[in-house]
């Protein structure tokens, strides 16, 4: 019997987005990875231990947890992104590659719980996927599909994520400073701690803006960007600091014409 690492996306924050393949995943495991922020929030991380409680029955034997001390973020300031980003990702390859070859045995299935998909702007797929080619006693991994904060937000406003023979563009933020790309008419962004949205010219741009999508905290607001994008500035920031964290998630729409 080989090992196995599952990637078990859990949805953008309600707990009936779970599916049933990712239920019956969770109830498999015998070994659970969590990773433990520097900056992590207690709401996201009581609902990942809510999912498991609910799912775990006292039929199965009790879940080993093992904790994994995520790296500092330091591009945050750094002026160096790129070397950044590939600083924290080699240490988070070693780190957890020792923490799965200690803790997962023949024939055991291992996990971790991931916010949305593990497939969209996520980065433990390829992280795991690079420890499973570099490991010496080989295990598989598995990925579980996971309702993402992009389909939650299309779903919410009730509108569809692409028009008809057109792309939508998933986007960091920090690639529309100067605004829409040419030729691109629909971008996604996610996690825009800088409110690029509100800086750039809202000529002929509608906003679909979403924060805490399928909580009870959820919040909606939608229309021109030019008369919206103060008030999602202020709601943004009122929300933030009464909840000390902030999920978001916002579709750009340029007009048809």
């Amino acid at each position: 019997m080989s090992r196995e690492v599952a990637l078990i996306g859990i949805g953008a924050g309600d707990p009936d987005w779970l599916t049933l393949e990712a239920v019956a995943a969770i109830r498999a495991l015998d070994v659970l990875f969590v990773v433990v922020k520097e900056d992590e929030y207690d709401e996201p991380v009581a609902f990942r231990r809510d999912l498991v409680a609910r799912h775990r029955g006292a039929d199965l034997p009790e879940l080993r947890v093992v904790e994994l001390a995520d790296p500092p973020r330091p591009w945050r300031s750094t002026p160096d992104y790129p070397a950044a980003v590939a600083r924290w990702r080699q240490q988070r390859f070693e780190q957890w590659g020792e923490a799965i070859a200690a803790a997962l045995a023949e024939g055991e299935t291992g996990g971790f719980l991931v916010w949305g998909d593990p497939s969209l702007y996520e980065s433990t797929l390829a992280i795991v996927e690079r420890i499973a080619q570099a490991a010496v006693e080989p295990f598989d991994v598995r990925v579980i599909p996971g309702i993402s904060c992009v389909l939650a937000l299309a779903a919410r406003h009730r509108i569809p994520l692409n028009r008809q023979g057109r792309a939508v563009q998933v986007s960091p933020a920090r690639l529309l400073a100067d605004g829409l790309p040419d030729g691109v008419d629909d971008v996604v962004v996610m996690l825009d701690g800088r409110q690029t949205f509100a800086t750039i010219d809202p000529t002929g741009i509608d906003i679909y803006w979403g924060a805490y999508l399928g909580t009870p905290d959820e919040i909606l607001i939608s229309g021109p960007l030019p008369e919206v994008r103060d008030r999602i500035v202020e709601v943004r920031a009122e929300a933030a600091a009464r909840k000390g964290w902030m999920f978001d998630t916002y579709l750009l729409r340029r007009h048809a014409g």
